[in-house]
């Protein structure tokens, strides 16, 4: 991945994080081994903290792959929170339960295999935390569907706003880029939300709900 700071910087941030426990660290080794898109360790602590700093107790995961990053928001919300994760690939959320049973959170995350915004949509409750990490070409769709189903106070966090750097690009010939390139703009200037796009790993917009 195109890294958003100079190199040296950039293996300093990581060479410095703790070290993860047993389980995380097998994911982060078979994700670079699988090519699996996951956060990573310096996304995934961020991830914790905003949680953590907004006790946030109901979490929404739209894309979820084989769940690194839903371990670290379902340990963020203790045991009397919940985390729902979706994935639209069956062997991704097998190999999920087996990750949330060994880091002992499986009690706190709700399995669901679909499409992210269609189980979205038929969400009632209003989350305290919602994340977007679903296929890039849907991005603009997800804004259609988030503020109502995000209390007030609460966090959109979304993955890959920087898209390597591609965003950039003036007349982008992959749909993916253009797709990113309109969900940045439509979320910056929604009134329901304040955004700021932190440039960490591959760029997230963390935007709270007014």
């Amino acid at each position: 991945m195109h890294t958003l700071c100079a190199p040296e910087i950039e293996r300093y941030i990581y060479e410095i994080l703790p070290e993860r426990d047993a389980v995380l660290q097998e994911i982060e080794r078979e994700a670079e081994k699988r090519d699996i898109p996951i956060v990573g360790p310096a996304v995934g602590r961020l991830l914790y903290q905003y949680a953590r700093l907004l006790n946030a107790k109901s979490i929404f995961e739209m894309g979820s792959a084989v769940g690194y990053s839903t371990i670290w928001w379902a340990r963020a919300v203790g045991e009397a929170g919940e985390v729902f994760y979706t994935d639209g690939d069956q062997k991704n959320a097998a190999e999920a339960r087996q990750y949330f049973k060994r880091a002992g959170i499986e009690g706190r995350i709700r399995v669901h295999v679909g499409d992210a915004l269609q189980l979205l949509a038929a969400q009632q409750q209003e989350f305290d935390i919602i994340f977007n990490d679903v296929d890039k070409e849907y991005y603009p769709r997800v804004l259609d569907l988030v503020p109502s189903r995000l209390r007030r106070g609460g966090l959109f966090i979304t993955d890959n706003v920087i898209w390597s750097g591609r965003v950039t690009q003036q007349q982008p010939q992959e749909e993916s880029t253009r797709a990113i390139q309109e969900f940045n703009q439509r979320l910056y200037a929604m009134p329901e939300f304040f955004t700021t796009i932190v440039p960490l790993r591959d760029g997230l917009a963390i935007s709270v709900k007014l």
